[in-house]
């Protein structure tokens, strides 16, 4: 399961919107720095988790995420038994383990500088099933929703979502200069830069508590919220949704949290600083340490939406607003205009449009590679989950 939230990037946003007064310089000493941050909600029933292990890091500092790796982490359940995690890489650690829900667990995590973290006890809490989830349409674009219904054992709900979408670049090509044969030749399957697919995860905070409801029904609960014309829906979209039912202390720390992002810019924001979740350290319970860990059921739901049924949408990006196929071709004559070699070499400019000179190639028009390449800003690996 991806991480459920950047609290890292919350945190020096809010820390960078103090910084935003020009007169304004924060004077941060060493214990505000370099604070651990353990973010993660681990399922119980098997779902793969992950847990993710960072440190702040100073306003002057050019990197977003200072990960902490080389940490061994357990969930220790009763009678002393362990449930490792795995490390993936860049702060990142794996859990996938099938627990009994009647039972309470503690996290431990050892630090590869010696330190040692725990968590209070957690019991996990069973979520409920997201009832319905969708989308609807109207003049502002696409608001996505889920439907659920709250219980006495579960009243308090966060969700995340990951959003995955076709991209495509403004300038599409089929073709591609071989250096090896000094020729442009058409691209294989494996070369193609003309479809690819981008995924981001949610940066918010979206909470909702059941009981505020008729018999605890949260209806159309909104997600996320895609403005007309946005370039994820330029084709095909989905969005996997994460519900977790949370406990009241999750609760307090994601409000918190939440407060945090949603006043960014003011100077009378509580500071990030404050967040205490249910994370500690041995040696120093007073030292600080931001994050909270939940374990529980995570229940999912995957939407898609086709542009088709969402028409009339034009999708529209600025950044591409100067991409044009270059009236000029390059020949392939070396005595004549250009060729391949001095224009291609480099591959900041790309062949798009063949040039026909009876049924032969003579040359191309052009076009730069930012306004052709996806891979530029996606991936071109279909995802496994795709379905088309």
């Amino acid at each position: 399961m991806k991480r459920i939230l950047p609290i890292l990037l919350i945190f020096s946003l809010a820390w960078l919107s103090l910084s935003c007064r020009e007169e304004y310089e924060p004077e941060l000493d060493a214990s505000e720095t370099g604070v651990l941050i353990v973010e993660g909600y681990l399922d119980s029933e098997g779902l793969e988790s992950e847990l993710r292990l960072s440190r702040t890091v100073p306003l002057s500092s050019n990197s977003k995420v200072l990960p902490e790796k080389g940490a061994q982490i357990s969930l220790i359940g009763p009678g002393g038994v362990q449930y490792s995690f795995q490390e993936i890489g860049e702060g990142r650690y794996s859990f996938a383990r099938n627990l009994d829900e009647n039972l309470e667990y503690t996290l431990e995590i050892f630090l590869s500088n010696g330190e040692k973290y725990i968590s209070d006890p957690m019991k996990p809490i069973v979520t409920p099933p997201i009832l319905d989830a969708g989308y609807v349409r109207d003049e502002e674009g696409i608001e996505v929703f889920v439907n659920t219904q709250g219980n006495q054992d579960a009243d308090d709900f966060l969700w995340t979502f990951e959003e995955t979408w076709i991209f495509r670049p403004r300038i599409r090509s089929t073709y591609i200069y071989r250096p090896e044969i000094d020729d442009v030749t058409p691209r294989t399957d494996e070369e193609r830069i003309d479809l690819c697919y981008k995924s981001v995860g949610n940066s918010g905070v979206l909470l909702e508590t059941s009981s505020r409801f008729e018999d605890q029904v949260v209806f159309r609960q909104t997600i996320t919220q895609i403005p007309e014309g946005d370039e994820r829906m330029m084709e095909r979209y989905s969005i996997l949704i994460s519900q977790k039912a949370i406990g009241p202390q999750d609760v307090e720390f994601w409000e918190t949290l939440k407060r945090n992002s949603d006043d960014l810019g003011s100077i009378f924001s509580p500071l990030p600083s404050i967040i205490r979740g249910n994370i500690h350290m041995e040696a120093d319970p007073d030292r600080p340490v931001i994050g909270q860990v939940s374990l529980g059921v995570v229940r999912q739901q995957r939407v898609y939406i086709d542009r088709e049924d969402i028409l009339p949408w034009v999708s529209t990006d600025d950044q591409f607003d100067d991409c044009f196929v270059s009236a000029d071709t390059v020949f392939a004559n070396p005595s004549s205009i250009s060729n391949y070699k001095n224009v291609y070499t480099t591959g900041a400019v790309l062949p798009v449009v063949p040039i026909l000179q009876g049924f032969a190639i003579i040359g191309y028009n052009s076009a730069p590679r930012r306004c052709v390449d996806c891979t530029l800003y996606a991936d071109r690996q279909r995802p496994d989950f795709w379905e088309d």
